[in-house]
């Protein structure tokens, strides 16, 4: 057997190439406080208009 080792990393230029590409699609930031805040609103604007149709 030969004692020749070859890296599978590839080579140092193909990693830098590699490492320094921009995402493919920048991650968007979660839509979950913006659902939030809507259900508390609709939540209020029930509460408030029942109350008033019930006062």
């Amino acid at each position: 057997m030969s004692d020749e080792y070859a890296d599978p990393s590839g080579n140092t230029e193909a990693f830098r190439a590699f490492a320094h590409t921009p995402e493919t699609a920048p991650r968007q930031p979660s839509k979950l406080p913006l659902l939030i805040g809507v259900a508390v609103a609709a939540v209020l604007v029930v509460a408030v208009l029942a109350w008033f149709v019930l006062s």
